[in-house]
């Protein structure tokens, strides 16, 4: 895919949940997980042969001015738990997209999967902190037990292998 060709796939994704937000009237309000308008999504939940190899792909020239906090939209309105989940998929979101622009598709399949468990382990723990139903906490548990090592194991690939191929 060129560049232009994702950044425009990035702007459709990012918009989404900015269109739902105004349309459920919860735009507006300031995220505290966002980045500030020009600056690149937070990547500190990837390993360093991740970013770097982000960085060689032109990505953060192209979300420069991408602002998540806009594109995300607003949480006015959200309970705590509506409010979690929601920061846990915006702090996912960016890292995950952005590995998709690295050019080797080993290198970017560990990297989005470090992000996507990343994730996946943040909403799991929502469910823990807010959830009622015992089943769904449970399955919230089981992600966090089979998801941490996976994400240990993909980063200890991407530290052996990262910037070798």
């Amino acid at each position: 895919m060129h560049k232009l060709e994702l950044a425009a796939a990035l702007a459709v994704l990012l918009a989404a949940p900015a269109a739902l937000a105004q349309e459920s009237g919860t735009a507006g309000q300031a995220t505290p997980t966002a980045s500030q308008p020009g600056q690149m999504a937070d990547l500190s939940i990837l390993p360093q042969g991740c970013r770097d190899a982000i960085q060689q792909s032109g990505m953060p020239g192209m979300m420069s001015g991408m602002n998540m906090q806009g594109m995300m939209g607003g949480m006015q309105g959200m309970d705590e738990a509506q409010t979690a989940s929601m920061e846990a998929m915006m702090k996912m979101n960016g890292p995950m997209m952005a590995s998709h622009a690295i050019k080797d598709p080993d290198l970017a399949f560990h990297c989005g999967m470090i992000a996507h468990h990343a994730g996946a382990i943040a909403m799991a723990e929502v469910e823990l902190k807010y959830g009622d139903d015992e089943e769904s906490k449970a399955m919230a548990q089981k992600i966090i037990d089979a998801q941490g090592p996976e994400i240990e194991e993909m980063t200890a690939w991407v530290e052996k292998n990262a910037g070798q191929q």
